[in-house]
């Protein structure tokens, strides 16, 4: 016997004693479907919209810039330019950028600074 369940010995009843479930009383919880109402529609899909974060896209446009200086470097490096003037250009290149680039703030992005 088993939490009162059973017999209490299986000895003459014609059984191993083994208790099993009774599967024909088991309720169906597929009957009861909860259907989605409007509102929680509604918070779906502004959780769905989420605005881009900005750090990401600062992050993002920083690395441009500096992936371009990095290039404008190698380039002044090749043709053997002393590395205080090649850091002269690469300073002045990089402040260019950085003031040209405000200007894409008011595009529209998403997180990963594709526009929208």
């Amino acid at each position: 016997m088993y939490n009162g369940i059973g017999l209490t010995t299986p000895r003459g009843s014609g059984t191993n004693g083994y208790v099993q479930r009774n599967w024909a009383s088991v309720r169906k919880t597929k009957d009861s479907v909860n259907y989605r109402t409007e509102e929680d529609i509604a918070k779906l899909d502004c959780a769905s919209n989420k605005q881009p974060n900005r750090e990401i896209l600062d992050h993002e446009r920083k690395r441009k810039i500096e992936v371009k200086c990095a290039e404008l470097e190698d380039t002044l490096e090749e043709q053997g330019l002393p590395k205080e003037e090649i850091a002269a250009r690469v300073a002045a290149f990089r402040a260019k950028l950085a003031e040209t680039g405000n200007g894409d703030k008011d595009v529209p992005r998403d997180e990963f600074g594709r526009v929208a």
